[in-house]
Formats: C-alpha cells, sequence, structure tokens
C-alpha cells in the first residue's frame, strides 16, 4: 500500500490556501496548516480532522528563518516525512507608490517573496536527499501585468519576483526528480480581496472574460493537480488561473 504523502501549506488558514488544504485532506494528504495566526490555523485543522481527515496546525512565520526552520521539525516529528510544499501565504499593500514607507514595502516583500525563498531553501535538501517532492508557489496575475488588478507595485513587484525565483529553482531541483511550479490566480474571492471598493472590483471583473472572480475552489484544484503525480512531466511552468483575462 502506498505511503500517504504530506504537505505544508502556508497560509492555510484561510481563503486560497484553506481551499487547498481541504482538497488535499480530501486526497489522502496529511496536511500541515501552517498560519501566522495559530488559533485560525488550529481551527481549520479541527474542521479537516472532524471531516476524518488528518491535519495538524503550526503557527510560523513564514518571513522569519527559525520560524521556518522550527515549521519543518514540527513536520517532520508528527509524520516523519515532507513531499509537498506549497508557498501560499501572502500579504497585500494597497496605495500609490509615493505613499508605500520602507517598513510596508519591507514587509510585503519579507512575506510574498522572501518567505517563499526561505521555506524552498529549508525543504529542498529534504527533497532531494529522497529524490522527490513537489513545491509550489502561488503567486499572482499581478506578477505579470503590474499591480493594476490586485495590490499595488510593491504587491506586484513581490509576486513577478515568485514568477522568477520558480522558473530558476525548477531547473536547480529537476534532476532530484522535484517538480516546482507556480499558480498565477487572477482576482479570488477571499477575505483579502473582500476589503477593496466595489468600484475597483466591479473594473476587474470587467477585464476578465469570464466576467467574475475566482472561487477558492477553482483555484484550489488547479494546486492539486500540480502536485499530483498527474502533473509528473510538469516543471517550471505559471500556470494561469484568471478567467480568460487578456495579457498585455
Amino acid at each position: 500500500m502506498p505511503r500517504k504523502r504530506v504537505a505544508i501549506v502556508t497560509g492555510g488558514a484561510r481563503g486560497i490556501g484553506l481551499a487547498i488544504s481541504k482538497e488535499l485532506a480530501d486526497e489522502g494528504v496529511k496536511v500541515v496548516i501552517s498560519d501566522i495566526n495559530g488559533e485560525r490555523a488550529n481551527l481549520a485543522a479541527a474542521e479537516i480532522t472532524a471531516a476524518g481527515r488528518a491535519a495538524i496546525a503550526v503557527s510560523a512565520d513564514v518571513s522569519d528563518a527559525n520560524s521556518v526552520r522550527s515549521m519543518i521539525e514540527q513536520t517532520i516529528a508528527e509524520f516523519g516525512q515532507l513531499d509537498i510544499l506549497i508557498n501560499n501565504a501572502g500579504i497585500v499593500q494597497t496605495g500609490p507608490v509615493t505613499s508605500i514607507t520602507e517598513d510596508e514595502w519591507e514587509r510585503v516583500m519579507g512575506v510574498n517573496a522572501k518567505g517563499v525563498f526561505l521555506c524552498c531553501q529549508a525543504v529542498l535538501p529534504l527533497m532531494m536527499k529522497q529524490s522527490n517532492g513537489k513545491i509550489l508557489n502561488i503567486a499572482s496575475v499581478a506578477g505579470k501585468r503590474g499591480g493594476g488588478l490586485l495590490g499595488n507595485s510593491c504587491y506586484a513587484a513581490s509576486k513577478g519576483a515568485v514568477i522568477a525565483f520558480t522558473k530558476t529553482i525548477a531547473r536547480e531541483a529537476a534532476p532530484y526528480n522535484i517538480n516546482i511550479n507556480a499558480l498565477s490566480p487572477a482576482l479570488t474571492d477571499t477575505d483579502m480581496t473582500s476589503l477593496m471598493s466595489e468600484e475597483n472590483r466591479q473594473n476587474i471583473v470587467g477585464m476578465i472574460p469570464l466576467r467574475r472572480a475566482a472561487r477558492p475552489e477553482e483555484v484550489a484544484a488547479a494546486a492539486c493537480f500540480l502536485v499530483s503525480d498527474r502533473a509528473s512531466f510538469i516543471t517550471g511552468e505559471i500556470m494561469d488561473v484568471d478567467g480568460g483575462l487578456m495579457m498585455d
């Protein structure tokens, strides 16, 4: 009988991360729900275990190397292995570039870009040793076309960094049978995007041929495919989940 895989989902306690965590758990994956909000992570894990699935909660700050190392150690201590990493944790800072402070820039880049770097750096030695693994980084259409859709200049810059980083490390990891890809969602109905004005939201929806935002479950379906064995010959790919959005 094949062993059950183990996945870490950062920012896994709500929105896209929670949808991914639930779908992975439904597919028999043991899920580590990592979130900076430990209470929220505990609630998410309890919801999954109540459905008869395997999940634990870990409080972690992905922008801090010690916290990331602790997250990995807790995963190995509980489940004895790690097969999948989904870097979903992310934040947004709105406003024109002239109003963004240096601290705000550092915070967005610290979570969205540095967090992906630290988590990948921490798990890759384990995956290389076992000659197998899947890493998925959640980027954004803003990383391809700028921050006019989601967030602003620093959010777009952080997600552009994730895209470039994904393409590069996918080549480094490929000889070890490790697949590294990214998802690039457009507007998705989450707590984060609910904060935008209705006018801004409608402007974005008007640019999407399907004329609606994505549901977190739709992004999760694409994510779970890319970390499955069905995607074993896909690496370095940036998959759009954007409702047909045309690129400039």
